[in-house]
């Protein structure tokens, strides 16, 4: 090699859309996934998992599809360690140009006991059956013991090793409740990779929650012990505390190549913008303090920091805020902008119309945008793409009219018209606030009688011009949806975004979660 060094590639999973939407009020539509499919590919992404093919038609007809667009990254379909779940995954990935089944079978004793009510050697039985199974479908397959972190070395070791004798290609060490610690989760690495007869026929993956914010640590200490995939999800998404950040530990390992004997393929440029449009169609904010991608990740207040920074970036900055997309080009339109202009950075944005008549409709939102604001930043077309995107599906509610009054000394009140089923209905009532009376007014008419679990308020761009990105959360009969409506006016956008999730809560829930059932 000439003495040149060559480090290892370090493979970047991401279960954005698979564990990422087990976030509750994070569900996608299949259309959202193929766009967010399309931002992980731009990221070059080694992995995409794009859901749980057996859980519902919905979810398999959103892998196919992701299957059918995505060329230059692999497409993983996650199963249980069941025939009908393998089946499934398989015919779900068929026209992917790289596939991948990701089958698993929970190995800790509390989940083998309480859960599955399985000997150890049945889970070996199933898991081996699975994985040869799997293996009728692609050569790629990948098994996760789920709960690895709280189950016994000697076992993993014993199932890890019939795994990958019956063509296991990757292992996934996933800490599924977020309880390792980074210095002894690394360990744990170390120990299979050395104690595993076969382990140098597979590559090792992690997989870390966040349940103590010890995910992307976790991740990293599993890396600097010899795994070579992380699973993680963008802006850290997930159920629970969520996911390790993939924007964390792509940067922490670009970062630190003193450290790390591994580097990705990551294009790290598109991070920002594939963070934004996760965090716009699930509905689900950024903190502004969020490493990476947070709007105050590259700011600096204080006056001997600001000094610094302008004397010297790298006295307070270790890594370059354009490497992650934060100062790249952006074409800014407004209302003298032309169709082909707003059609050109729509498809730079990764979305691509299915028809003329789509084209014209997001056209058409886009001057009435115009209109109130006098610059359109790509965060603004972000959330019309997600608006315009919805109007294909089943709407049996859709805002009219809206007439609110505030005035001091005087209880606010609202007057909504609403189109539910074809006929207008109207509706008035009275709150602490203009937004209160608004979302009455429409409960008055809608009578979903759930329970309103978020209400959350955020600026998509700056200015007194900029819409508000409203996320409503209701809750009905243990079912969580999530609303998102954005408007320059707050109020409207309130609106949109309660009859947003109240058209969700009237879809039908066809959803399972993959850890539900019992194999």
């Amino acid at each position: 090699m000439n003495g040149v060094f060559m480090k290892d590639q370090l493979i970047i999973f991401d279960t954005t859309l698979r564990d990422g939407e087990q976030s509750p009020g994070a569900s996608m539509t299949r259309d959202e996934k193929v766009r967010i499919a399309k931002a992980l590919e731009r990221l070059k992404v080694d992995v995409i998992e794009a859901g749980f093919p057996a859980a519902s038609p919905g979810d398999f007809e959103a892998v196919q599809a992701v299957a059918k667009i995505i060329k230059d990254s692999t497409v993983c379909g996650l199963a249980r360690a069941l025939d009908k779940d393998i089946d499934r995954a398989g015919e779900a990935l068929k026209q992917a140009g790289r596939r991948r089944i990701h089958t698993f079978i929970a190995t800790s004793p509390i989940h083998m006991q309480m859960k599955l009510n399985m000997s150890p050697e049945q889970v070996i039985e199933y898991a081996v059956r699975a994985v040869k199974r799997a293996r009728q479908y692609t050569d790629d397959v990948e098994f996760s013991p789920e709960d690895a972190g709280r189950s016994e070395e000697d076992f993993l070791c014993r199932i890890l090793e019939a795994v990958i004798d019956a063509g296991a290609t990757t292992l996934n060490i996933p800490d599924t409740v977020g309880y390792s610690i980074p210095q002894q989760f690394g360990a744990t690495i170390a120990n299979l990779m050395a104690r595993i007869p076969n382990a140098d026929k597979a590559i090792f993956s992690v997989h870390c929650h966040n349940d103590l914010g010890l995910a992307v640590a976790n991740s990293l200490s599993a890396v600097m012990n010899g795994a070579r995939q992380v699973e993680c999800t963008i802006n850290g998404l997930g159920e629970r505390a969520g996911n390790a950040s993939l924007e964390e530990v792509v940067m922490a390992v670009r970062t630190r190549q003193d450290v790390f004997a591994c580097q990705t393929r990551i294009d790290t440029r598109e991070i920002l913008t594939c963070s934004k449009l996760v965090s716009t169609i699930t509905g689900f904010p950024v903190q502004p303090n969020k490493a990476i991608v947070g709007a105050n990740a590259f700011a600096h207040e204080a006056g001997i920091h600001q000094d610094g920074v302008l004397k010297s970036r790298e006295t307070y900055e270790i890594m370059r805020a354009e490497d992650v997309g934060w100062s790249a080009n952006r074409m800014v339109l407004g209302k003298h902008s032309g169709r082909n202009a707003f059609k050109s950075r729509i498809t730079e944005l990764g979305f691509e119309f299915a028809s003329e008549a789509e084209i014209n409709d997001a056209f058409a939102r886009f001057k009435l945008l115009a209109d109130k604001k006098h610059e359109i930043f790509d965060e603004d077309l972000q959330a019309l793409i997600s608006e315009t995107s919805t109007e294909g599906e089943e709407e049996r509610v859709k805002l009219i009219s809206l007439k609110v009054c505030s005035e001091t000394g005087e209880v606010p009140n609202a007057q909504v018209t609403l189109r539910i089923d074809n006929k207008e209905a109207v509706g008035c009532a009275e709150g602490g606030g203009v937004v209160d009376a608004t979302l009455k007014a429409i409960e008055q008419l809608v009578k979903t009688e759930a329970t309103l679990a978020l209400y959350s308020v955020n600026n998509i761009t700056n200015g007194t011009d900029a819409q508000g990105e409203v996320t409503v959360r209701l809750e009905k009969a243990g079912r969580i949806v999530n609303g998102l409506g954005a408007d320059t006016d707050i109020v409207v956008a309130s609106a949109k975004a309660y009859i947003n999730a109240v058209n969700k809560l009237h879809q039908p829930n066809e959803r399972q979660h993959p850890q539900m059932a019992e194999v």
